[in-house]
Protein backbone atom coordinates (compact mmCIF):
# COMPACT_ATOMS: atom_id res chain seq x y z
CA UNK A 1 0.00 0.00 0.00
CA UNK A 2 1.76 2.66 -1.17
CA UNK A 3 2.06 5.85 1.83
CA UNK A 4 3.13 8.56 0.14
CA UNK A 5 2.58 12.36 1.35
CA UNK A 6 0.71 14.51 -1.08
CA UNK A 7 1.26 18.17 -1.36
CA UNK A 8 -2.07 20.07 -2.62
CA UNK A 9 -2.16 23.39 -3.67
CA UNK A 10 -5.82 25.02 -5.14
CA UNK A 11 -5.43 27.26 -8.10
CA UNK A 12 -8.36 28.95 -8.97
CA UNK A 13 -9.16 31.35 -12.84
CA UNK A 14 -12.20 33.25 -13.50
CA UNK A 15 -14.30 31.03 -15.95
CA UNK A 16 -14.39 33.66 -18.40
CA UNK A 17 -11.01 32.54 -18.83
CA UNK A 18 -12.18 29.33 -20.17
CA UNK A 19 -13.20 31.05 -23.40
CA UNK A 20 -10.41 33.32 -24.34
CA UNK A 21 -10.06 31.81 -28.11
CA UNK A 22 -12.29 31.72 -31.29
CA UNK A 23 -12.96 28.05 -32.37
CA UNK A 24 -11.21 28.95 -35.68
CA UNK A 25 -7.83 29.66 -34.11
CA UNK A 26 -6.15 25.78 -34.15
CA UNK A 27 -7.60 24.86 -37.20
CA UNK A 28 -5.29 28.13 -38.69
CA UNK A 29 -2.04 27.86 -36.56
CA UNK A 30 0.44 24.82 -36.09
CA UNK A 31 0.20 23.70 -32.54
CA UNK A 32 3.23 25.32 -31.49
CA UNK A 33 1.75 28.77 -32.46
CA UNK A 34 -1.33 27.68 -31.17
CA UNK A 35 0.64 27.33 -27.40
CA UNK A 36 3.35 29.74 -27.72
CA UNK A 37 2.64 32.90 -25.22
CA UNK A 38 -0.44 31.35 -24.68
CA UNK A 39 -2.24 29.71 -21.28
CA UNK A 40 -3.60 26.23 -21.30
CA UNK A 41 -6.26 25.80 -18.86
CA UNK A 42 -7.28 22.57 -16.94
CA UNK A 43 -10.95 22.41 -15.70
CA UNK A 44 -11.71 20.19 -12.77
CA UNK A 45 -15.42 20.02 -11.62
CA UNK A 46 -14.14 19.37 -7.52
CA UNK A 47 -13.13 21.55 -5.66
CA UNK A 48 -9.24 21.59 -3.80
CA UNK A 49 -8.22 18.60 -1.86
CA UNK A 50 -9.07 15.27 -3.88
CA UNK A 51 -7.70 13.34 -6.38
CA UNK A 52 -8.87 15.67 -9.02
CA UNK A 53 -7.38 18.24 -7.64
CA UNK A 54 -4.11 16.21 -7.53
CA UNK A 55 -3.87 15.06 -10.47
CA UNK A 56 -4.97 18.96 -12.36
CA UNK A 57 -2.17 20.51 -9.93
CA UNK A 58 0.77 17.56 -10.56
CA UNK A 59 0.33 18.15 -14.56
CA UNK A 60 -0.34 22.08 -13.99
CA UNK A 61 3.56 21.76 -13.06
CA UNK A 62 4.62 19.38 -15.62
CA UNK A 63 2.33 19.52 -19.00
CA UNK A 64 3.56 22.75 -20.13
CA UNK A 65 6.99 21.82 -21.31
CA UNK A 66 6.10 18.76 -23.53
CA UNK A 67 4.02 20.69 -25.36
CA UNK A 68 4.99 22.28 -28.90
CA UNK A 69 5.14 26.14 -27.82
CA UNK A 70 5.41 25.29 -23.98
CA UNK A 71 1.97 27.20 -22.40
CA UNK A 72 1.77 28.38 -19.31
CA UNK A 73 -0.78 25.89 -17.65
CA UNK A 74 -3.45 26.66 -14.78
CA UNK A 75 -6.05 25.01 -13.01
CA UNK A 76 -9.70 26.09 -13.05
CA UNK A 77 -11.96 24.44 -10.16
CA UNK A 78 -15.83 24.38 -11.37
CA UNK A 79 -17.11 22.47 -8.37
CA UNK A 80 -21.14 21.43 -8.22
CA UNK A 81 -23.17 18.66 -9.20
CA UNK A 82 -19.85 15.79 -8.22
CA UNK A 83 -18.38 17.06 -11.40
CA UNK A 84 -21.44 17.49 -13.44
CA UNK A 85 -21.35 21.03 -13.42
CA UNK A 86 -18.16 21.39 -14.98
CA UNK A 87 -18.91 18.87 -18.02
CA UNK A 88 -21.75 20.82 -19.17
CA UNK A 89 -19.80 23.80 -19.28
CA UNK A 90 -16.77 21.86 -21.06
CA UNK A 91 -18.91 20.42 -23.76
CA UNK A 92 -21.33 22.77 -24.40
CA UNK A 93 -19.45 26.51 -23.38
CA UNK A 94 -15.86 25.81 -24.01
CA UNK A 95 -14.21 26.42 -27.28
CA UNK A 96 -12.81 23.86 -28.67
CA UNK A 97 -9.73 25.13 -29.86
CA UNK A 98 -7.12 23.16 -27.46
CA UNK A 99 -6.37 25.77 -24.88
CA UNK A 100 -8.77 24.31 -22.30
CA UNK A 101 -8.81 20.52 -21.31
CA UNK A 102 -10.09 18.90 -18.06
CA UNK A 103 -10.18 16.02 -15.68
CA UNK A 104 -13.68 15.38 -15.37
CA UNK A 105 -15.55 12.11 -13.45
CA UNK A 106 -14.64 8.80 -15.19
CA UNK A 107 -18.52 8.40 -14.88
CA UNK A 108 -20.02 10.63 -17.60
CA UNK A 109 -21.25 7.97 -19.59
CA UNK A 110 -23.17 5.94 -16.80
CA UNK A 111 -24.94 9.56 -15.80
CA UNK A 112 -26.18 10.12 -18.74
CA UNK A 113 -26.92 6.63 -19.49
CA UNK A 114 -28.65 6.30 -15.63
CA UNK A 115 -29.72 9.47 -15.06
CA UNK A 116 -29.94 11.49 -18.54
CA UNK A 117 -32.08 14.33 -16.85
CA UNK A 118 -29.02 15.19 -15.19
CA UNK A 119 -26.50 15.23 -18.41
CA UNK A 120 -26.21 18.04 -20.32
CA UNK A 121 -23.79 16.26 -22.29
CA UNK A 122 -22.92 13.50 -25.26
CA UNK A 123 -20.60 11.64 -23.64
CA UNK A 124 -20.07 9.72 -26.90
CA UNK A 125 -18.47 12.77 -28.02
CA UNK A 126 -15.92 13.79 -25.70
CA UNK A 127 -12.43 13.17 -26.98
CA UNK A 128 -9.68 11.80 -24.50
CA UNK A 129 -6.34 12.39 -24.71
CA UNK A 130 -4.89 10.04 -21.89
CA UNK A 131 -5.01 8.80 -18.14
CA UNK A 132 -3.32 8.98 -15.20
CA UNK A 133 -4.73 5.97 -13.36
CA UNK A 134 -7.91 4.27 -12.79
CA UNK A 135 -10.76 4.80 -9.94
CA UNK A 136 -11.78 2.57 -8.16
CA UNK A 137 -13.57 3.62 -5.25
CA UNK A 138 -12.95 2.13 -2.03
CA UNK A 139 -14.98 2.25 1.17
CA UNK A 140 -13.63 2.41 4.35
CA UNK A 141 -15.39 1.69 8.31
CA UNK A 142 -14.66 3.86 10.69
CA UNK A 143 -13.37 3.32 14.54
CA UNK A 144 -16.93 2.88 15.72
CA UNK A 145 -18.83 0.89 13.04
CA UNK A 146 -20.32 -2.31 14.40
CA UNK A 147 -18.22 -4.68 11.74
CA UNK A 148 -15.52 -5.72 10.33
CA UNK A 149 -15.51 -6.87 6.86
CA UNK A 150 -18.91 -5.93 3.68
CA UNK A 151 -20.17 -9.26 4.54
CA UNK A 152 -21.46 -8.67 8.47
CA UNK A 153 -23.62 -5.76 6.91
CA UNK A 154 -26.42 -8.80 5.62
CA UNK A 155 -27.19 -8.56 9.23
CA UNK A 156 -26.46 -5.15 10.90
CA UNK A 157 -26.90 -2.17 9.90
CA UNK A 158 -24.26 0.55 8.36
CA UNK A 159 -24.94 4.34 8.16
CA UNK A 160 -23.18 5.34 5.03
CA UNK A 161 -22.05 8.62 4.39
CA UNK A 162 -22.76 10.36 0.70
CA UNK A 163 -22.59 13.84 -0.66
CA UNK A 164 -25.95 13.27 -2.89
CA UNK A 165 -28.76 11.15 -3.60
CA UNK A 166 -27.30 11.02 -7.44
CA UNK A 167 -24.05 10.99 -6.44
CA UNK A 168 -21.58 7.70 -6.67
CA UNK A 169 -21.31 8.12 -3.06
CA UNK A 170 -25.24 6.97 -2.71
CA UNK A 171 -25.75 5.24 -5.54
CA UNK A 172 -22.65 2.52 -5.31
CA UNK A 173 -24.24 1.94 -1.75
CA UNK A 174 -27.71 1.70 -2.51
CA UNK A 175 -26.49 -1.20 -4.84
CA UNK A 176 -25.58 -3.39 -2.35
CA UNK A 177 -28.52 -2.56 -0.44
CA UNK A 178 -30.86 -2.93 -3.48
CA UNK A 179 -29.19 -6.26 -4.91
CA UNK A 180 -27.82 -7.92 -2.26
CA UNK A 181 -30.26 -7.21 0.72
CA UNK A 182 -27.26 -5.22 3.00
CA UNK A 183 -28.53 -3.15 5.77
CA UNK A 184 -27.51 -0.13 4.90
CA UNK A 185 -28.84 3.59 5.80
CA UNK A 186 -28.13 6.49 3.84
CA UNK A 187 -27.17 9.89 5.08
CA UNK A 188 -26.84 12.17 2.11
CA UNK A 189 -25.86 15.90 1.84
CA UNK A 190 -22.34 15.88 3.05
CA UNK A 191 -19.70 18.29 1.07
CA UNK A 192 -17.22 16.27 -0.05
CA UNK A 193 -15.02 13.32 0.73
CA UNK A 194 -13.34 15.20 3.25
CA UNK A 195 -16.78 15.86 5.34
CA UNK A 196 -17.87 12.31 4.64
CA UNK A 197 -14.29 11.12 5.81
CA UNK A 198 -14.27 13.60 9.15
CA UNK A 199 -18.34 11.99 10.19
CA UNK A 200 -16.80 8.55 10.10
CA UNK A 201 -13.96 9.08 12.02
CA UNK A 202 -15.90 10.72 14.58
CA UNK A 203 -18.79 8.19 14.18
CA UNK A 204 -21.53 10.22 13.32
CA UNK A 205 -21.29 7.22 10.59
CA UNK A 206 -19.69 4.18 10.13
CA UNK A 207 -18.51 4.22 6.20
CA UNK A 208 -18.07 6.67 3.47
CA UNK A 209 -16.36 5.98 0.20
CA UNK A 210 -13.87 7.77 -2.14
CA UNK A 211 -11.60 6.95 -4.91
CA UNK A 212 -8.99 5.02 -3.83
CA UNK A 213 -6.19 7.32 -5.09
CA UNK A 214 -7.35 9.95 -2.59
CA UNK A 215 -7.01 7.13 0.02
CA UNK A 216 -3.59 6.54 -0.78
CA UNK A 217 -2.16 10.74 -1.07
CA UNK A 218 -4.23 11.71 1.96
CA UNK A 219 -5.17 9.31 4.20
CA UNK A 220 -2.47 6.57 4.89
CA UNK A 221 -2.01 7.61 8.26
CA UNK A 222 -5.68 7.16 9.12
CA UNK A 223 -5.24 4.01 7.80
CA UNK A 224 -2.10 2.97 9.49
CA UNK A 225 -3.79 3.56 12.96
CA UNK A 226 -7.21 2.01 12.32
CA UNK A 227 -9.31 4.86 12.27
CA UNK A 228 -10.24 4.21 8.65
CA UNK A 229 -10.22 0.44 6.99
CA UNK A 230 -10.89 -0.22 3.65
CA UNK A 231 -13.32 -3.32 3.53
CA UNK A 232 -14.99 -3.47 -0.21
CA UNK A 233 -14.03 -1.72 -3.66
CA UNK A 234 -15.58 -0.79 -6.88
CA UNK A 235 -14.07 -1.90 -9.71
CA UNK A 236 -13.61 -4.96 -12.55
CA UNK A 237 -10.22 -5.46 -11.33
CA UNK A 238 -8.74 -5.73 -7.98
CA UNK A 239 -6.20 -2.47 -7.00
CA UNK A 240 -2.38 -3.63 -6.84
CA UNK A 241 -2.51 -1.49 -3.81
CA UNK A 242 -5.49 -2.95 -2.16
CA UNK A 243 -5.32 -6.86 -3.62
CA UNK A 244 -6.89 -8.35 -0.72
CA UNK A 245 -10.09 -6.21 -0.41
CA UNK A 246 -12.78 -7.43 -2.57
CA UNK A 247 -14.96 -5.78 -5.63
CA UNK A 248 -18.72 -5.33 -5.31
CA UNK A 249 -19.17 -8.32 -7.74
CA UNK A 250 -17.23 -10.80 -5.56
CA UNK A 251 -19.49 -10.42 -2.11
CA UNK A 252 -22.30 -12.05 -4.13
CA UNK A 253 -22.96 -15.57 -6.19
CA UNK A 254 -25.91 -14.15 -7.72
CA UNK A 255 -25.16 -13.67 -11.62
CA UNK A 256 -27.46 -11.06 -12.54
CA UNK A 257 -26.30 -9.09 -9.01
CA UNK A 258 -22.79 -10.01 -10.61
CA UNK A 259 -23.73 -8.33 -14.28
CA UNK A 260 -24.78 -5.17 -12.77
CA UNK A 261 -23.08 -4.50 -10.23
CA UNK A 262 -19.79 -4.50 -13.16
CA UNK A 263 -21.75 -2.94 -15.49
CA UNK A 264 -21.98 0.24 -12.41
CA UNK A 265 -18.13 -0.22 -12.15
CA UNK A 266 -17.18 0.07 -15.40
CA UNK A 267 -15.95 3.36 -15.24
CA UNK A 268 -12.79 2.65 -12.82
CA UNK A 269 -10.73 1.85 -16.17
CA UNK A 270 -11.42 5.54 -17.23
CA UNK A 271 -9.92 6.57 -14.29
CA UNK A 272 -8.77 10.14 -13.87
CA UNK A 273 -8.10 11.04 -17.13
CA UNK A 274 -7.41 14.47 -19.25
CA UNK A 275 -10.07 15.02 -21.55
CA UNK A 276 -10.41 17.80 -24.79
CA UNK A 277 -13.43 19.58 -25.96
CA UNK A 278 -15.25 17.95 -29.00
CA UNK A 279 -14.71 19.14 -31.98
CA UNK A 280 -11.16 20.15 -31.07
CA UNK A 281 -9.32 19.68 -34.22
CA UNK A 282 -7.17 16.35 -34.66
CA UNK A 283 -3.49 18.02 -35.17
CA UNK A 284 -4.34 19.69 -31.63
CA UNK A 285 -5.65 16.58 -30.22
CA UNK A 286 -2.81 13.96 -31.59
CA UNK A 287 -0.13 16.49 -29.95
CA UNK A 288 -1.72 16.62 -26.43
CA UNK A 289 -1.98 12.97 -26.61
CA UNK A 290 1.81 12.63 -27.58
CA UNK A 291 2.42 15.84 -24.72
CA UNK A 292 0.58 13.93 -22.49
CA UNK A 293 2.62 10.31 -22.64
CA UNK A 294 6.10 12.07 -22.80
CA UNK A 295 4.70 13.57 -19.80
CA UNK A 296 3.48 10.47 -17.79
CA UNK A 297 6.63 8.44 -18.70
CA UNK A 298 9.43 11.13 -17.19
CA UNK A 299 11.80 10.88 -14.46
CA UNK A 300 10.86 14.05 -12.86
CA UNK A 301 6.76 13.86 -13.37
CA UNK A 302 7.27 10.53 -12.07
CA UNK A 303 9.35 11.46 -9.10
CA UNK A 304 6.75 14.75 -8.16
CA UNK A 305 3.90 12.26 -8.59
CA UNK A 306 5.69 9.87 -6.25
CA UNK A 307 6.17 12.98 -3.33
CA UNK A 308 2.78 14.37 -3.73
CA UNK A 309 0.91 10.71 -3.49
CA UNK A 310 -0.37 10.38 -6.94
CA UNK A 311 -0.77 7.25 -8.15
CA UNK A 312 0.32 6.41 -12.01
CA UNK A 313 -0.54 4.11 -14.17
CA UNK A 314 -1.67 5.32 -17.63
CA UNK A 315 -3.27 4.29 -20.80
CA UNK A 316 -3.40 6.19 -23.92
CA UNK A 317 -6.41 8.48 -25.28
CA UNK A 318 -7.43 5.50 -27.76
CA UNK A 319 -7.38 2.84 -25.17
CA UNK A 320 -9.43 5.31 -22.69
CA UNK A 321 -12.43 5.58 -25.89
CA UNK A 322 -12.62 2.49 -26.56
CA UNK A 323 -13.50 2.02 -23.01
CA UNK A 324 -16.24 4.63 -23.42
CA UNK A 325 -17.32 2.85 -26.64
CA UNK A 326 -17.98 0.42 -24.31
CA UNK A 327 -19.88 1.79 -22.15
CA UNK A 328 -22.44 4.17 -24.33
CA UNK A 329 -22.76 0.84 -25.98
CA UNK A 330 -24.91 -1.11 -23.48
CA UNK A 331 -28.10 -2.60 -23.75
CA UNK A 332 -31.29 -0.61 -22.66
CA UNK A 333 -32.20 -3.42 -20.55
CA UNK A 334 -28.92 -3.20 -18.42
CA UNK A 335 -29.10 0.18 -18.12
CA UNK A 336 -32.93 0.48 -16.73
CA UNK A 337 -31.62 -3.15 -14.38
CA UNK A 338 -28.84 -0.92 -12.91
CA UNK A 339 -31.04 2.52 -13.08
CA UNK A 340 -33.18 0.84 -10.78
CA UNK A 341 -30.81 -1.05 -8.52
CA UNK A 342 -29.14 1.99 -7.43
CA UNK A 343 -31.99 4.07 -6.53
CA UNK A 344 -30.99 5.86 -3.51
CA UNK A 345 -34.08 8.46 -3.36
CA UNK A 346 -34.97 7.16 0.12
CA UNK A 347 -31.74 8.35 1.84
CA UNK A 348 -31.82 10.72 4.94
CA UNK A 349 -30.20 13.83 4.96
CA UNK A 350 -27.55 15.44 7.39
CA UNK A 351 -28.24 17.78 9.17
CA UNK A 352 -24.33 18.51 9.61
CA UNK A 353 -23.22 18.64 6.14
CA UNK A 354 -19.38 20.26 6.68
CA UNK A 355 -16.97 21.69 4.97
CA UNK A 356 -16.81 21.34 1.23
CA UNK A 357 -13.18 19.59 -0.29
CA UNK A 358 -13.54 16.64 -2.87
CA UNK A 359 -12.46 13.77 -4.38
Amino acid sequence: MRAWKSILAGAAMTAAALTAASPGVAQDQSVEDLYSGNTLTILIGHPPGGSYDLYAQLAAAHFGQFLPGEPNVIVQHMPGGGGRRAAAYFHNNTEPDGLTVAILPDTLAHIQLLTPEQADWDAAKFRYIGRFAPANSAFAIGPTAPIDSAEEMKDTQVVVACTGKAARSAQMPALLKNLLGYDLRLICGYKGSAASKLATIRGEVDMFSQNWASFAANDQADMDSGDLRIIMQAGLERDPDIPEVPLLQELTDDEEAQRILRFASSAAPIGRPMMAVPGTPENVIAALREAFQEMVTDPAFLEDAERRGAIIIPATGEEVETINEEIVSASPELIEATRSAMDASDAEETQNPGEGSGD
